[in-house]
């Protein structure tokens, strides 16, 4: 029988000295993370304009979004995250986010494989997200996925629903415009 990993905490995570590549908490393991490439990037900085633009100003929008969807052994980092403000200010500044941000967007990388995708959304959507969204720049589409685990696969001339956001939609065209 194999010996189980020691499960390191968030705070022994952060007392990791810096090597010069990024990591995540998962699970209570240490993941090496790849940066993201200037296309994923990109979209990132388009997609938190576009949503503080159409979003009301009770939430907030940000990008590279540390979170602890569990509390003790995860510490993970949102592609885009959109947060109520309320809860927001309750961050303590030398913490992150408790629970995952109401939609946690991740821009689809090679990296990125169908089941790690299917976890982190029900991570998140089982930690504090109303919605997440998984957005493919290869074919233009981006599928949203509910707490209640439905989910759409939206493409061009298609809108995405913004109603639990307090705003209207946002259109798939937009997001890859």
């Amino acid at each position: 029988m194999a010996a189980l990993p020691d499960l390191i905490t968030v705070e022994q995570f952060r007392q990791m000295p810096e090597d010069g590549r990024a990591y995540e908490l998962h699970d209570g393991e240490v993941v090496c993370v790849s940066q993201p490439k200037a296309k994923d990037y990109n979209m990132q900085e388009h997609l938190v304009g576009l949503l503080r633009a159409k979003l009301p100003g009770s939430w907030r929008v940000g990008m590279e979004f540390p979170y602890r969807p569990v509390a003790e052994f995860d510490l993970r980092v949102a592609d885009v995250a959109v947060v109520a403000q309320a809860r927001s200010r309750t961050i303590d500044p030398e913490d992150n986010l408790r629970g995952a941000s109401e939609l946690v967007i991740e821009v689809k990388s090679p990296f990125n494989t169908p089941r790690q995708l299917r976890e982190l959304a029900s991570l998140c959507l089982a930690n504090g997200a109303v919605e997440f969204w998984v957005v493919d720049l290869e074919q233009f589409a981006v599928t949203v996925i509910l707490q209640d685990g439905s989910s759409s696969h939206l493409r061009r001339g298609q809108s995405i629903s913004l109603s639990r956001f307090g705003a209207e939609s946002l259109l798939v065209d937009e997001v890859f415009g």
